[in-house]
């Protein structure tokens, strides 16, 4: 089963990600460029080698937390990124954890997860964002289901499927500014609760 901490340790100990960029996602660094208060609570789910965190970090926010089932990317993370706290750094299953958030930020998790688990990651995010809290950041969709996985990539409107009724979407449109490989099939999400 691929929603184990084994099966992602493994992926990461092996070199298996072929989804990391090496830096946080364009789109992601425009958004949080445009956020003043820096003392808002932020969660990244699944977060990888989390460099969205790390750009955070340094550019001042203070309520960042970094979660990923496995324990490799978060040792990565804390390595790389000396002075952030370690206390917010959460080895843990995202649909156990409890927390409130004003933002929780999205990049490569959702397709990461099996797909008939979808419609239960639309209402944990709910139950994770404070009132008016976004949840932003990006979808990788194809136009065609990619079979097999992960990734578990789908279409927009099947993406959308697992949202409508349960967050209020903003916005879900092709991000314009993706990285080149990317560029077209990135949907850049901001749904608010």
């Amino acid at each position: 089963m691929d929603n184990t901490q084994e099966f992602w340790q493994k992926r990461w100990l092996n070199n298996k990600t072929g989804w990391d960029i090496g830096y946080a996602a364009p789109p992601i660094t425009d958004y949080i460029d445009t956020i003043t208060d820096k003392s808002i609570s932020i969660l990244i789910p699944g977060a990888g080698n989390a460099y969205e965190a790390e750009y955070l970090h340094k550019n001042g926010f203070t309520n960042v937390y970094v979660m990923d089932i496995a324990p490799k990317p978060l040792e990565n993370f804390k390595e790389r990124v000396k002075d952030f706290p370690g206390e917010h750094l959460l080895n843990e299953d995202f649909f156990k954890h409890t927390g409130q958030y004003d933002l929780i930020i999205e990049q490569t998790f959702f397709i990461a997860i099996d797909p008939a688990l979808r419609g239960k990651y639309a209402l944990k995010m709910r139950e994770l964002l404070k009132p008016g809290g976004h949840l932003t950041g990006l979808l990788i969709f194809k136009n065609e289901p990619s079979p097999g996985g992960p990734p578990y990539v789908d279409t927009k409107e099947e993406y959308l499927l697992h949202f409508e009724g349960v967050l209020n979407i903003q916005k879900f449109e092709i991000a314009q500014n993706s990285i080149k490989p990317r560029a077209g099939w990135e949907v850049f999400i901001d749904m608010v609760k």
